[in-house]
């Protein structure tokens, strides 16, 4: 029996949508040469990561291996692939191979953080392949919602493994490749040992349509608007970018793109010969002379982000444009699980504005980027592998294709990220189970989830601060009364007192039945000041306030 395993690893897009990073490994255990797929970001949201910028896998389990890794393979410049590139990558420092719009975003993201863009290595699609280590690895291509999105064919001693990446089963995109039933075909012909395969639309039950079938559905709907028409959808979905734009200009309409990351997605498609005949634009300042009926806007922030241009405009005006009654605003994309709250308070606020608002619920004017249920079926018979291991989805999604993979006979393992699989034998094996966390992007720092920072970040939002202040002087007495300054907390409570007044009283009272020892230790006087505080607090206003002490001695 041999002594190398396959292993594959999730640390991130495995039990969850977004922030996909995962490790093939090929050697003797413990020892296996490495490869990472994918490096990307989930994004934050006010009640669970108040005020982080971005969410990224934690990665501590390939810094210690990483004289292990051979390369990282990029399949698509989506955010949730990509993203975290920048961030990443020093602590890696390994090959990065991509396809040539991936590669292109890739560059900006590294240059972002002033590392060599050469670090990026441009790939033709198969039937090139790219030998790493035991790995000959080539980039298939697939039809997404973003251009040259590519499944990866994953050669190794062990057999072949196709990690689909985000798919579709399109073969009429607007942009991009088409799906190609024969290449995919020839690609099974050797045998697929694992077909690694994307969960998102696994619930939904009908086949997925194509890109090229909401066209006339937009056309018609921005001929009928009278005002200015604003639409939004994902920057990096360059095909539906691509469905608006045109569609705004058969309706004799001026395009403005509004957002950082939509300049440059159009940017780069253009750079990169994708979107050779994209329609023309104006800008924003140039937009302000143009007869409202004859203007259309391309937005970012489909998902609610407060500072894209979507909820800038929903809060009065971006870059001197702003939306008024009789304007329509169009949401091209679907809303992702966990943003509707932010959506919806969009929504809401052009709802006050006048403005009329079309969303996803029509399924007129969106098609998703992801396979459908039938569409996995279809994959699944056409690859036909000898076990089907489900990503790219929360845990109902990789249940639910578990379970699909079993009704057609194929071995299946439900694994969430940190869930180390062994693919060598006949049927997927839980090898181990590693950490696999998150880390922040907190400013201009990365913090570890257990550093406390979110943390204590979600205590003081729901609890309220205060800071006391305490002065000891020579003899050891008490200088005065202390003083207490409050944060986040009503002004009054069931004593209709200010509650400064009242925390400060207790306080004071506490400190004068004191002990002597009490008052020469700062950790028991700061003990005394805190539980007399939060109790006084939660008399006063039923809530327990983080407290701060300040214990200033005289000498």
């Amino acid at each position: 029996m041999s002594s190398e395993r396959l292993i594959y690893l999730p640390l991130g897009g495995a039990g969850e949508i977004g922030m996909n990073c995962y490790v093939y490994g090929y050697g003797p255990q413990d020892k296996e040469r490495l490869i990472v797929v994918d490096l990307g970001v989930t994004f934050p949201d006010m009640d669970t990561t108040p005020g982080v910028d971005l969410i990224l896998p934690d990665i501590e389990w390939l810094v210690a291996r990483k004289d292990r890794i051979e390369a990282i393979f990029i399949t698509h410049a989506h955010e949730d692939h990509i993203g975290a590139l920048g961030h990443l990558w020093g602590r890696l420092a390994a090959p990065v191979y991509a396809r040539a719009f991936t590669a292109h975003i890739g560059r900006l993201k590294l240059e972002e953080h002033g590392i060599d863009p050469g670090t990026i290595q441009t790939t033709s699609p198969w039937p090139v392949v790219t030998q790493v280590g035991p790995f000959k690895v080539g980039f298939l291509p697939v039809s997404h919602s973003v251009p040259e999105s590519s499944s990866l064919v994953i050669d190794c001693p062990a057999g072949r493994i196709v990690h689909t990446g985000d798919f579709k089963l399109d073969e009429t995109p607007v942009v991009g490749e088409p799906f190609d039933r024969a290449v995919w075909a020839e690609v099974a012909k050797p045998g697929i040992r694992a077909l690694v395969c994307d969960s998102t639309n696994v619930f939904s039950a009908h086949p997925g349509r194509s890109e090229s079938s909401v066209g006339g559905e937009i056309e018609r709907l921005i001929k009928s608007a009278s005002g200015v028409f604003a639409a939004t959808t994902f920057a990096s979905n360059i095909a539906r970018v691509k469905t608006l734009a045109m569609a705004g200009q058969r309706a004799g309409r001026s395009v403005v793109l509004l957002g950082r990351a939509m300049r440059r997605m159009v940017t780069a498609g253009i750079e990169t010969g994708i979107l050779a005949d994209f329609p023309s634009v104006v800008s924003p300042e140039d937009a302000a002379s143009i007869p409202r009926e004859n203007l259309m806007l391309l937005t970012t922030g489909s998902q609610g982000e407060r500072r894209a241009a979507t909820a800038q405009l929903s809060r009065g005006k971006y870059l001197g444009l702003q939306l008024k009654e009789g304007d329509t605003f169009l949401f091209s994309s679907k809303t992702i699980p966990g943003n509707e709250r932010s959506v919806g308070r969009i929504v809401n606020n052009f709802s006050e504005m006048g403005v009329d608002v079309v969303d996803d619920s029509t399924d007129r004017y969106h098609v998703s980027g992801h396979a459908n249920r039938p569409d996995l079926l279809a994959m699944h018979d056409l690859t036909d592998p000898q076990m089907v291991i489900p990503m790219h989805g929360e845990h109902r999604h990789l249940r639910a294709h578990a379970k699909l993979a079993g009704e057609g006979n194929r071995a299946s393992v439900i694994a969430p990220n940190g869930t180390m699989l062994d693919l060598s034998g006949n049927a997927p094996k839980i090898a181990e189970f590693v950490e696999a966390g998150r880390s922040y992007v907190d400013g201009a720092v990365q913090i570890g989830a257990l550093d406390g920072v979110v943390r204590d970040r979600i205590r003081l939002a729901l609890n309220g601060h205060v800071l006391a202040t305490v002065i000891i002087d020579e003899d050891g007495e008490m200088l005065g009364n202390p003083w207490c300054e409050t944060m986040g907390l009503a002004d009054r409570g069931r004593s209709n007192t200010p509650l400064v007044d009242v925390l400060e009283h207790d306080l004071g009272q506490a400190m004068g039945r004191a002990k002597a020892r009490t008052l020469a230790d700062d950790d028991a006087l700061e003990d005394l000041s805190r539980k007399t505080i939060r109790k006084s607090a939660m008399d006063e206003i039923g809530k327990k306030p983080e407290v701060t002490v300040v214990v200033s001695r005289l000498s």
